[in-house]
């Protein structure tokens, strides 16, 4: 769509993005999302929830209630909205992405955000290791073979603070017995951003005018992300650095802590090996174990570039957020806050 202009569209056409639908507007990442775009005053933000769902809205934020094994109760949810942005939990089926995709072609809705979690799925040797990415990559092909929506890939890495706050499957940080594994000798560094800069990155993108009004238009539109991946991040920094912040902001010393070293290849294995068992908290090891490994597949930014500046995001401060997660972990919070 690169070469197209708004005024050549039909008189239905829309330049500008006002409803939009999120699944999951009450997790980790929806709720910031929500708030984000709530806060342009540009967009009318609707939830689709579970009948049972308990997760907590942002205030502004309409709910409808869906049912994904009725396909009827997602089109007409999905109807009149001009974007959908999914963000399942890892725990939910993995037919669950394609069935939602469906529903959103058959409502019309133009614009689809998948739930990519954050990883870098265009990344082929992510995709096709043992960590079961493949599927949501592929709903990316689905989007395009359905032919109704474009699609947005948001790839900001794994999320700061709630990563940090799970423990040692993620981080490698234990705080209860305030032990630390580092990953290899810990200097590897990878892409994270905060939950803050993912909900802001969204909410400019959907800010934005669809398409240049006419060959004369030099502002920067969505169509320059259209069925392409867009590339953000707070910080890019190794485990170090997240011990040094975490030194800073509570007053620990290096004594208080006992620190280890582990093979990241080894640890990657070994989370493997608990999955598989039926443990999923070894998915969670295996995962983070990936994207530390000495090979580079945890920086994009010097792969492809980020978005961070032309959207206008801010730059962060990572002991404010370190700031927030000794809050999260003092209060315990922990994996099951974040499944619904």
């Amino acid at each position: 769509m690169a070469n197209l202009y708004a005024k050549n569209q039909p008189p239905t056409f829309k330049n500008e993005i006002q409803r939009v639908a999120i699944i999951g507007a009450g997790g980790s990442i929806g709720k910031p999302i929500a708030q984000a775009l709530l806060k342009t005053e540009k967009h009318i933000v609707t939830a689709l929830t579970r009948v049972d769902s308990q997760n907590t809205l942002p205030e502004g934020v309409q709910a409808v209630p869906v049912n994904y094994d009725d396909e009827a109760t997602l089109v007409s949810a999905l109807k009149g909205q001009d974007a959908l942005i999914i963000s399942l939990a890892a725990t939910a089926p993995p037919d669950t992405q394609s069935k939602v995709v469906q529903a959103a072609a058959k409502a019309g809705v133009k614009y689809v955000m998948p739930n990519v979690w954050g990883v870098d799925v265009m990344n082929e040797a992510l995709r096709n290791s043992e960590l079961n990415l493949g599927h949501l990559h592929a709903a990316f092909a689905e989007i395009e073979k359905l032919g109704v929506s474009s699609w947005i890939g948001l790839v900001c890495g794994f999320w700061y603070e709630h990563s940090f706050a799970l423990g040692p499957n993620s981080f490698g940080f234990d705080f209860a017995t305030k032990k630390l594994v580092l990953f290899d000798d810990g200097e590897t560094k990878t892409n994270i951003s905060t939950l803050a800069q993912c909900g802001r990155a969204v909410a400019r993108l959907l800010s934005l005018k669809v398409l240049p009004e006419d060959e004369h238009d030099r502002s920067l539109t969505l169509s320059r992300w259209l069925n392409k991946p867009v590339y953000v991040s707070s910080f890019f920094i190794h485990q170090k650095d997240m011990f040094e912040s975490w030194k800073r902001v509570t007053g620990d010393t290096g004594r208080d802590w006992t620190v280890e070293y582990q093979s990241s290849r080894e640890r990657y294995k070994k989370g493997l090996e608990r999955m598989k068992n039926g443990d999923w908290t070894g998915y969670t090891q295996a995962l983070y174990s990936r994207a530390f490994f000495p090979n580079g597949d945890g920086d994009f930014e010097h792969k492809y570039g980020l978005a961070n500046e032309v959207l206008g995001l801010p730059l962060e401060d990572l002991d404010e957020y370190t700031k927030t997660v000794k809050a999260m972990v003092d209060r315990g919070y922990n994996y099951v806050t974040i499944r619904d």
